[in-house]
């Protein structure tokens, strides 16, 4: 190494670029590496200050942390060894050329204005900006500029730092995005705190998520809608090796098909319209953790890709970058979908079902656990109670019945919702349930006889063989018949037809 760092391999600022680099952006020929009346100066001085300048960056070569000297006339008289292997070798001479060479764009002229405010006011300064290393990768460091001035006061050179703080900033970006998702969870979260239930077919389900809670392997909850599917992917994270890491809720059908991959996997600045700033997704949010996908059937088919991708080599990217990144993420989906049937209709890969279908769990439908409503009753009527400032002490036999026979085409979250209407209504310390609220619902509250069983599986039989075993869609049987898909299912299964001997018709 020579004296101030004759072999730096990089640009330096002479006396007239620093006066262009602190009034505009325009570039300026090549000029020297060293200022040669700065050198020549130093090069006269006696050998004990040569010895001691010489002994200065030797230190600061040991630095681990970027350094560099600017000398009076502006001339990049020295770099650290640090900031060398960083940046590599660059061809560009002029100030901002190697400015714009090394920061990210979107930082530039924020660091540029911070440089020019040092240097006009002889002020220490510092900024966030982006730095890109000779590999090309783009790190956030602190960087700081402050003077050096001699016993008079005058500035007799300039030293600059740059600190590398790019896992903190990843870190607090982080947690930022899991503040507000938490935020979210809080402010949607439902009344109910834990499974409620004592029932063989909840007991058998309870007992599922507790043998593969434990593994990494990926779990496909089934289920009609409101049967609690997310609180049972709760329950698989919460008795995993996870549970002190995020859990992570996305519901596919809520978001628009043209934001989704950028929802689960984030996306860069400029990406597409309306991506004014770099946004992580879901995926770096659950990291280490586990991220629940609700409703996985309604991903559109180029967002099935990105997700196969993830399931199978545990690495996705950012919309608009190149730059792979890597996933240590749980996934449990779940969907009240036929996906079979979705399959044979072409609108989800069987590949990716396979992927996401390990270890399937199916949430039975209230109507197949009555025995639990008379807890649920009772938790979530003292619950709302105590929510409305509600005295309530008993609950009328007769509602009580009543909410034990009727079909729930809603599952829990209609028993939770119709608890909540009752509660508020309620005027006593006796709950009650107005009946009209459970005979106007579209489903009859008393078992279908025999005779009317037999017509009903005929006629859907019959749509089934229509529309060649097709559930959903605007083919599907569910239109034919007037009726939900998910309500369909539910029928399929109780009166156990086989929908796949439709399939060839």
């Amino acid at each position: 190494m020579s004296y101030l760092g004759a072999n730096v391999e990089t640009a330096s600022i002479s006396a007239g670029e620093i006066r262009d680099f602190r009034v505009s952006h325009t570039d300026r020929p090549a000029v020297p590496i060293l200022d040669i009346r700065s050198f020549d100066d130093l090069m006269d001085a006696d050998v004990p200050v040569r010895v001691r300048a010489r002994h200065i960056e030797q230190i600061m070569d040991f630095v681990p942390q970027h350094m560099f000297m600017l000398e009076p006339s502006g001339a990049l008289s020295f770099v650290n060894r640090a900031a060398r292997e960083y940046l590599g070798k660059s061809d560009t001479v002029s100030p901002s050329e190697k400015l714009r060479a090394i920061i990210h764009p979107d930082d530039f002229d924020a660091l540029l204005g911070s440089y020019r405010d040092a240097m006009a006011h002889e002020i220490c300064v510092e900024a966030e900006a982006r730095v890109r290393s000779k590999n090309g990768q783009y790190r956030w460091f602190l960087h700081q500029l402050f003077p050096l001035s001699d016993e008079h006061g005058r500035v007799v050179r300039w030293c600059g730092t740059r600190i590398d703080i790019d896992e903190q900033k990843t870190l607090k970006e982080q947690a930022q995005q899991e503040n507000l998702v938490l935020r979210k969870v809080i402010d949607t979260k439902s009344t109910f705190e834990e499974i409620v239930g004592t029932s063989p077919r909840l007991q058998a389900v309870l007992a599922r998520v507790a043998k593969v809670a434990r593994t990494e392997s990926t779990v496909l909850i089934t289920g009609e809608t409101g049967t609690g599917k997310e609180l049972i992917a709760r329950a698989i994270h919460k008795r995993s090796d996870r549970a002190n890491r995020p859990f992570v809720s996305v519901n596919c059908a809520a978001i628009p098909r043209d934001l989704i991959a950028s929802e689960l996997f984030g996306h860069e600045k400029g990406a597409f319209t309306g991506a004014v700033q770099r946004r992580i997704g879901r995926f770096e949010l659950a990291e280490g953790g586990t991220l629940f996908l609700d409703e996985i059937g309604e991903l559109p088919a180029e967002t099935q890709v990105a997700l196969l991708r993830v399931l199978q080599e545990k690495e996705f990217q950012r919309v608009g970058s190149n730059q792979t990144m890597r996933a240590n993420v749980r996934v449990v989906c779940a969907t009240h979908r036929d996906l079979p049937a979705a399959i044979e209709e072409g609108t989800f890969r069987r590949d990716l079902y396979y992927r996401i279908n390990v270890f399937p769990v199916e949430v039975p439908a209230l109507r197949d656990r009555r025995e639990d409503i008379r807890s649920l009753v009772e938790y979530f009527v003292d619950s709302f109670a105590r929510k409305n400032g509600k005295h309530i002490t008993r609950i009328e036999k007769k509602s009580l019945d009543r909410l034990q026979t009727y079909s729930w085409p809603g599952n829990i979250r209609e028993l939770q919702n119709i608890i909540e209407r009752s509660v508020i209504m309620c005027e006593s310390e006796s709950f009650s349930v107005d009946e009209s609220w459970l005979s106007t619902q579209p489903h009859p509250s008393r078992p279908l006889g025999e005779e009317m069983v037999s017509q009903e599986k005929e006629l859907i039989e019959t749509a089934l063989e229509e529309c060649k075993g097709r559930v959903s869609g605007p083919s599907g049987a569910a239109v034919k018949l007037g009726m939900p898909p998910s309500t369909l299912d539910s029928k399929i299964r109780a009166l156990k037809i086989d929908k796949r001997r439709f399939y060839t018709n």
